[in-house]
């Protein structure tokens, strides 16, 4: 299957940043460069793989066939395909201090994801720890209270815990700081229970909200589930190590990302990169 968008796009750059935070189990990126990785859909679990392909996205789906089109537009809003790159480019490049990544990198998009429980708790495990130990502990935290597949597909193994099994877990049960926890199980049960919506099309400053008015839960990781899990094409996070470096990388102040607006997500992701190995759970 392919999967058609508006040209450029920065397919590998794309799966690169996701196979970089690949957890054990849930997803891989293989040597010849497919992403897969399991998927929940309403009649049970699915298998995606995506890789390049000259008209777009070259797409696999292992999913019961009443359940294809909601894999599809899974795929396109993790890989942010219905993006238009000419207009987000042609903005951004009108600064004279990012034009130049702009140029290095046509058609770089914003990662999206396909589960906003599983987004969340990644956000709050990777808080003040690096992209390799935020992966290691959500593989221990998929291995010990993921839900398996019926039958393995390959490397992958389980699909990611669901809101219900992570709000039932004792703080202590996530690797990490107590009070951390705390706040992944007090998110997972707003989740559980429909307090606070993060799927994709979901109000973006209600669910802004509904997150930081959990303890434990600050502007960080609001607007990073705002970037990834609601599509936010205009979330800022300022106070990111890997965006404070991309700046002094380009000789900018943060106050300069106001000239951004509305794409400020797309300029965090060209900051990322200019780090080699962007940062962010």
């Amino acid at each position: 299957m392919l999967l058609t968008t508006r040209k450029p796009v920065d397919v590998p750059g794309l799966l690169a940043f996701l196979g970089a935070r690949a957890v054990t189990g849930v997803e891989e990126l293989t040597p010849d460069g497919v992403y897969r990785r399991t998927l929940r859909l309403a009649r049970g679990p699915g298998v995606m793989s995506l890789w390049p392909d000259e008209g777009g996205v070259g797409a696999g789906l292992d999913v019961h066939p009443d359940d294809l089109d909601e894999a599809v537009s899974t795929c396109r809003h993790l890989l942010d395909l219905d993006a238009d790159p000419a207009v987000i480019d042609a903005h951004l490049a009108t600064d004279r201090l990012l034009s130049g990544l702009v140029a290095r990198r046509p058609g770089l998009r914003r990662p999206g994801h396909v589960d906003p429980t599983e987004l969340v708790t990644r956000a709050i495990i990777g808080q003040q720890v690096s992209v390799a130990g935020a992966r290691t502990l959500a593989g221990r935290l998929v291995a010990a209270h993921g839900t398996p597949l019926p039958r393995p597909d390959g490397e992958l193994t389980h699909l990611f815990p669901d809101a219900a099994t992570l709000a039932a877990l004792p703080p202590e049960a996530f690797g990490m700081p107590r009070a951390r926890g705390a706040a992944l199980t007090r998110a997972a049960a707003a989740i559980e229970d429909g307090a606070l919506d993060l799927r994709a099309g979901a109000d973006r400053e209600t669910a802004r909200a509904g997150l930081l008015a959990l303890k434990g839960i600050g502007p960080w990781t609001a607007d990073y589930v705002a970037m990834r899990a609601l599509g936010d094409p205009d979330a800022w996070l300022p106070t990111d190590v890997g965006v404070r470096r991309g700046l002094a990388r380009i000789g900018a102040e943060p106050e300069r990302a106001e000239r951004w607006r509305p794409w400020r997500s797309y300029a965090v992701m060209h900051l990322w990169a200019t780090l080699g190995d962007p940062e962010g759970p």
